[in-house]
């Protein structure tokens, strides 16, 4: 987390990384998640990603890989604060007895960081809202949640206007300035002024308020570059590049289609590999080579080699399994953990959980919720 803010302050400033050979300029020139409009910027306290989800994932006893970084807007946080409250009113007695580590201080922290990165223009409690693209939104259910946990106001773009250079929020007694906004919509929905014209989810003005150092937004724009899987591969060097350390847990092997020599292996070995779009999410867009059909290949195989430059591809892991309860009894799922972690610009605050994510259909690889994934209660125990 900390390499990927240093990361992102360079991309964004000086390119040193670039300069250095380690990473080509046509893979940040050319990322449709690279924002031009935040070169020079400088948020408060020079933090970028403010909440990343980290997805790890074991294929051995002692075998840990970090699947993807989510340096954008990660969700899941309300299952995981949500599976506890569950378990803890089902089993109160075997909560009484394990020492598990809390995770329902999370909005507690995740307030107190935002406050911490609060703009210079703000004076005494910072103001906090959480920009929600509305109800219709798939995560609506945990922009609502956590704003109320926060005790921070859930807003949407109508609900703010640019007021004397500052962002601030309508009120029964006019517009009050806010100093935070912890934002659940996308980079090009935020500000149509500056970025999508189209936008009817955002404030205008506001990325101008922003780079004038008037409002933290949180993530800050254009963090998108820091975990788009074109990147991925070179997380280990830009990792070594920023803290001259060597990463703790690996990544998993990846052949960049767009090179020739990657691109051969991965046709000639299409049926055994996971190919995925540079810039998709949420599951979506993904070859599983052993479980697709034919006619799958057939049109993956067809893609890669009209845009080679969209698709990476990795082995097939054998991820670990966790017992769920079927109609037939207990039977094994594949699963992989999101990590929460908090940043602000004097600390990094790692939840003592997170969110186990599990693919409810047996033999499948996909986790994630948008493919009919399921979730359970993590326990990280006291010393």
């Amino acid at each position: 987390v900390q390499a990927m803010n240093a990361f992102l302050y360079d991309v964004y400033h000086h390119q040193e990384i670039i300069r250095a050979g380690r990473i080509p300029i046509e893979l940040i020139a050319d990322n449709e998640a690279f924002l031009p409009q935040m070169m020079g910027v400088s948020p408060p306290g020079n933090v970028y990603t403010h909440v990343v989800g980290v997805d790890i994932v074991r294929v051995g006893e002692d075998e840990f890989y970090v699947l993807e970084d989510n340096a954008r807007t990660p969700s899941g946080v309300s299952y995981m604060l949500e599976n506890r409250e569950i378990m803890l009113q089902m089993f109160p007695e075997l909560f009484a007895r394990i020492n598990v580590q809390a995770v329902g201080n999370y909005p507690k922290n995740l307030r107190r960081l935002l406050g911490n990165c609060a703009p210079r223009s703000c004076k005494g409690t910072p103001a906090i809202a959480v920009l929600t693209p509305g109800i219709y939104n798939a995560a609506y259910f945990e922009h609502a949640f956590l704003a109320g946990q926060m005790g921070a106001e859930l807003v949407e773009g109508h609900d703010l206007r640019v007021v004397d250079g500052r962002v601030a929020m309508r009120t029964t007694q006019g517009y009050a300035p806010i100093d935070v906004i912890y934002r659940r919509v996308d980079d090009e929905y935020l500000d149509p002024l500056n970025f999508n014209p189209q936008s009817l989810l955002g404030v205008p003005g506001m990325f101008d308020v922003y780079r004038a150092g008037g409002i933290t937004i949180a993530n800050a724009p254009g963090t998108g570059i820091a975990d788009d899987k074109a990147l991925y591969s070179y997380m280990p060097d830009i990792i070594q590049f920023y803290t001259g350390e060597k990463a703790l847990l690996e990544n998993v092997p990846t052949w960049r289609c767009c090179e020739p020599d990657a691109l051969r292996y991965v046709l000639d070995h299409l049926s055994e590999l996971v190919v995925k779009e540079v810039h998709g999410s949420g599951g979506y867009g993904m070859l599983v080579g052993p479980t697709a059909s034919n006619e799958e290949l057939i049109a993956f195989r067809n893609k890669l080699e009209a845009t080679p430059e969209k698709y990476i591809a990795q082995p097939t892991l054998s991820l670990s399994t966790t017992p769920i309860l079927t109609k037939n009894g207990l039977d094994p799922r594949h699963v992989d953990l999101r990590v929460f972690v908090l940043v602000s610009s004097d600390e990094i605050h790692m939840t003592p959980g997170g969110l186990t994510r599990v693919a409810l259909n047996k033999g499948s690889l996909v986790v994630n919720s948008s493919q009919g994934g399921g979730t359970k209660d993590t326990w990280v125990l006291e010393e």
